[in-house]
């Protein structure tokens, strides 16, 4: 059993924040995986700062363009992960597109995710139908690849869940991340779909940014993801953004498993 299986098994509910490697610095980032993993996190998600985010909202992009502006490369990312796992084996993915991992190598990419112990991937730009390019390096290298399932997938529901790994990260909502103050998208009837197929997690993300949000979100599903709302908290606090980066995290995972 993979990391990621072992803690939805454990937990049941599973929160999930993401935030940008790199913003406002590497070293704050190693701070924020420890303090995330503290204050509850079952599994974070990391973003590989990218010129061309075309799945992210404006925070997030703004967030990939201070990561970049301040020299954070790939190289430098995978080193500070391997500090990482000198203290903690929280689950780590990375959401990156697939023109950072053709540019850095495919095998040498997916070999160094493996070294980092990085558990699965995100590739938004990679459709189902072309997933074959990196599926034979994260079966090599032992990375989960992550599906993404939105509201407009439609009759590809269930193609795509029947060959999920890790966990289904179902998109709550269209257009691109950021926060919402309603979630519109019937996902009691997508997770159904889904679970006629697979047993794999599911979890929902896209818009949530509130405790009463996330709660009614792992409620249908096995738990829930955040990302603009954890990155613009960064934006605002700077250098000191680890606290109330916690501080969130763990209001967000007791409303998490306030349902199960």
């Amino acid at each position: 059993m993979n990391k990621i299986a072992e803690v939805f098994a454990k937990e049941k509910k599973v929160f999930i924040p993401f935030i940008t490697a790199g913003d406002p610095s590497l070293e704050i980032t190693e701070e924020m995986i420890y303090a995330m993993e503290k204050a509850g996190a079952g599994i974070i998600e990391i973003g590989i700062p990218f010129s061309d985010p075309v799945a992210e909202g404006p925070v997030i992009q703004a967030a990939d363009l201070r990561a970049l502006q301040a020299g954070c490369k790939t190289d430098k990312i995978f080193a500070m992960l391997k500090k990482v796992r000198q203290n903690t084996q929280v689950p780590l993915v990375f959401l990156t597109y697939i023109n950072p991992i053709f540019t850095y190598g495919c095998d040498k990419f997916f070999k160094n995710c493996q070294e980092c112990g990085i558990s699965g991937v995100i590739v938004p730009d990679v459709p189902f139908e072309e997933k074959g390019e990196i599926a034979q390096y994260c079966k090599q290298y032992d990375v989960n690849l992550i599906s993404l399932i939105a509201p407009t997938s439609e009759q590809r529901i269930k193609m795509i869940a029947k060959e999920a790994a890790g966990y289904i990260y179902l998109v709550s909502s269209l257009g691109v991340t950021g926060v919402r103050t309603t979630i519109t998208t019937d996902i009691t009837a997508i997770v159904e779909q889904i679970r006629q197929v697979t047993k794999v997690p599911i979890a929902v993300g896209f818009g949530i940014a509130t405790p009463e949000q996330a709660n009614k979100m792992a409620a249908i599903s096995d738990g829930a993801i955040v990302g603009s709302a954890i990155v613009k908290i960064v934006e605002e606090s700077g250098t000191n953004c680890v606290k109330p980066v916690a501080d969130y995290v763990r209001v967000m995972t007791a409303a998490v498993k306030a349902c199960i």
